[in-house]
């Protein structure tokens, strides 16, 4: 019996995903949340097998749930669950070691496939987001907002880079703010590390 975990905040959504999943014979919804800091608690109570998580999650998002869960229960395999189906939110939930990333408009069948798939250990990708992913190599950041994120990567602060750059603080807050949104990052740092592994910083 697979023991499941699923984190949704929207209340009709889980409780159909609960359900859905349910009429598996070898399923087992051992816990339902609906926010992204409920998740390790959660599950260091029930320990389950597979954790299906929703990416946009209140409290904590369900990308950093999922590294933290990967620490607290090594064990538990990772479906991320998610509206998003855009390549920089692939390549980010990757990064945590997520074993499976499907979008909400997946056939209940595939979501059955893709929890089958991670809870024996492999990788399930949604076949077309894996090619979205392979083809999105251009770079989406101005060339601002490139060079005011590479002086961030150096280390410079706010108004180090106002003053390098002849910028006002807030003109520099407003293009690492929009260099976050287009990275699909969570902070700056993070947005500092996405364009790295992307070879534009």
């Amino acid at each position: 019996m697979l023991k499941i975990l699923i984190a949704e905040d929207m209340a009709m959504l889980r409780r159909a995903l609960a359900e859905l999943l349910s009429l598996e014979a070898d399923f087992d919804v051992v816990a339902e949340v609906d926010r992204g800091d409920e998740i390790v608690p959660k599950a260091l109570a029930v320990r389950p097998d597979v954790a299906v998580l929703d990416i946009g999650l209140p409290g904590m998002d369900g990308i950093t749930a999922a590294a933290a869960l990967a620490t607290a229960v090594p064990d538990c395999r990772v479906l991320m669950l998610t509206g998003l189906g855009n390549p920089s939110t692939l390549r980010r939930a990757l990064a945590t070691r997520a074993t499976g990333f499907l979008c909400k408009d997946a056939s209940p069948d595939q979501l059955v496939s893709a929890i089958r798939t991670v809870a024996a250990g492999k990788r399930f990708i949604d076949p077309q987001l894996a090619v979205a992913a392979l083809e999105d190599v251009t770079q989406p950041l101005a060339p601002r907002e490139l060079e005011v994120l590479r002086l961030a990567a150096a280390g410079e602060g706010t108004a180090a880079i106002a003053d390098r750059l002849f910028l006002s603080a807030g003109t520099v807050r407003n293009y690492l703010s929009s260099a976050v949104v287009k990275l699909g990052a969570r902070n700056r740092m993070d947005a500092v590390r996405i364009a790295r592994e992307g070879g534009w910083i």
